[in-house]
C-alpha cells in the first residue's frame, strides 16, 4: 500500500510539472542562443529585497535567478526609500549586494552591485549599476547622486518612465533634466519594459538619444507570483550580447547598446541587435520535395524560447497554412511552400511580428533555402 501511494504521488508530481511548463519546451530555465561574435547573457538588472521595499531576503532573489537560468542580476535597492528600516536597520546601502554575493558563491550566477536613485519626476527613478560603493551616492541633490555614479564608472539607466505614479497618462517624456544628464554622460539607458508594461514612447526616446534599451522585472514580491512561472510565464529580461561571460564584458556590452529585451513573448531592440538574435535563433534544417510534387517541405528549427510570429512577404504561398506562421520555441516547424517548379534554392522573407525595432516597425528576416534531398 505504501509503495502504491508513493508511486501515485510521484506520478502526480510528474504530471503537475509537465502541466506547469507547457510554454517552455525544457522547463523553467530561459534559453537563448549565443549570437555571431558574442555570448548572450540573460540579465535582470532591477530587483528589490527587504533592504529597500521588497518582500524577500536576498537569498530568494539568488535562488529565483538560478531557477530561471539567468546569468546575472543586480539587487538595486532604493537609496532614499527605506520603508523597512524600523525592522531592518542597515546604514550600509551595500548590504543586500554583500549577502547576495555570498549566497551565490557556489553557483555560476554573477551579481552586479547597484542602487536605485529615487527622485520625483524629473528625473524620476534611475538605476546605477557596476558601482563601487552605494553609500557615497546618498546625496541631497539628484545631480550630485548622478555625478557620484559617474565618478564610480557606473552604467545608469532610467527606470519605468511610464509609471503612472509619476506620469498619470503613462507616456514617457524626455524632460530638460534628462537631456542634461544625457549630454553630460550621466544617463546611458532607459527601460522600455518594466514589470508588465511596454512603452513605445520610451523606445523612441532610446532610439533618438542612442540610449541602451532595457527590460527588467523590478520584482518586489515573488517572481512566481508576478510572472506565473508555474504556468509557463517568464520575467522580462535584457539579453546582452557580450564579448565573454564576465561582469566587465557585460558592462561593455551594455555601454555599447548591444541588447534585446524579452517580454511576454515580445522582443524589442535596435535593428542590428535584433538581426543578430534572429539569425542565431532560426535555422533552416532540411529542405525536400517529397513524391512528385513541387511543394517544398522546409524544416525550420527555433533555438530560442520565443515563439516567433512570421508574416510571409514573398510571392510564394503555403500549402497548409496562411501567410502568418508560428515557429514554436525550442522545436522544429515544417513550412510547405508551393514553389510551382522544383527549385534548387530560393529565399523566404518574413516580417517578424513579435520583434519590434522601432515604434510600429518590425524586423525583417530572410531565410535562404537550399535543397537537402538531391
Amino acid at each position: 500500500m505504501k509503495k502504491l501511494t508513493l508511486t501515485l504521488l510521484l506520478l502526480f508530481v510528474t504530471l503537475l510539472g509537465f502541466g506547469q511548463n507547457h510554454n517552455h519546451a525544457f522547463g523553467r530555465k530561459i534559453n537563448f542562443p549565443n549570437v555571431e561574435g558574442y555570448v548572450t547573457l540573460k540579465a535582470d538588472l532591477h530587483i528589490h529585497t527587504v533592504f529597500s521595499d521588497g518582500s524577500v531576503w536576498p537569498d530568494i532573489r539568488v535562488q529565483e535567478a538560478i531557477r530561471d537560468g539567468l546569468d546575472v542580476i543586480s539587487l538595486t535597492e532604493h537609496l532614499e526609500y527605506q520603508p523597512h528600516s524600523a525592522d531592518i536597520p542597515h546604514p550600509n546601502r551595500n548590504r543586500s549586494y554583500e549577502l547576495a554575493v555570498r549566497l551565490a558563491r557556489n553557483s555560476n550566477l554573477m551579481i552586479v552591485r547597484g542602487s536605485e536613485i529615487t527622485r520625483s519626476m524629473p528625473p524620476g527613478h534611475s538605476n546605477a549599476i557596476f558601482i563601487e560603493d552605494a553609500n557615497p551616492m546618498l546625496k541631497e541633490e539628484a545631480m550630485e547622486a548622478f555625478q557620484e555614479a559617474k565618478n564610480q564608472n557606473a552604467f545608469v539607466f532610467w527606470n519605468h518612465p511610464t509609471w503612472t505614479g509619476q506620469e498619470k497618462d503613462g507616456i514617457a517624456k524626455l524632460y530638460d533634466l534628462h537631456r542634461d544628464l544625457i549630454s553630460k554622460g550621466l544617463l546611458h539607458g532607459i527601460e522600455v519594459v518594466n514589470m508588465d508594461t511596454y512603452s513605445e514612447e520610451a523606445l523612441k526616446i532610446a532610439l533618438d538619444n542612442n540610449l541602451t534599451i532595457m527590460g527588467t522585472s523590478d520584482v518586489h514580491g515573488l517572481i512566481d507570483w508576478d510572472y506565473e512561472t508555474q504556468h509557463g510565464g517568464h520575467r522580462p529580461i535584457t539579453l546582452v550580447f557580450s564579448k565573454e561571460r564576465s561582469i566587465e564584458s557585460l558592462q561593455e556590452g551594455l555601454t555599447a547598446g548591444r541588447t534585446v529585451v524579452w517580454y511576454n513573448n515580445l522582443l524589442v531592440g535596435k535593428e542590428e541587435n535584433m538581426n543578430l538574435l534572429l539569425d542565431a535563433s532560426l535555422k533552416v534544417e532540411k529542405v525536400e520535395y517529397p513524391g512528385n510534387t513541387s511543394i517544398a517541405h522546409v524544416t525550420i528549427k527555433n533555438l530560442s524560447d520565443t515563439e516567433f510570429e512570421l508574416r510571409n512577404l514573398t510571392d510564394f504561398s503555403f500549402y497548409d497554412m496562411a501567410d502568418l506562421v508560428k515557429i514554436k520555441p525550442q522545436s522544429e516547424t515544417v513550412i510547405k511552400v508551393k514553389t510551382k517548379d522544383i527549385l534548387s534554392d530560393f529565399d523566404l522573407e518574413f516580417e517578424v511580428m513579435n520583434a519590434v525595432i522601432a515604434p510600429k516597425a518590425h524586423a525583417k528576416l530572410t531565410l535562404h533555402v537550399a535543397r537537402t534531398d538531391n
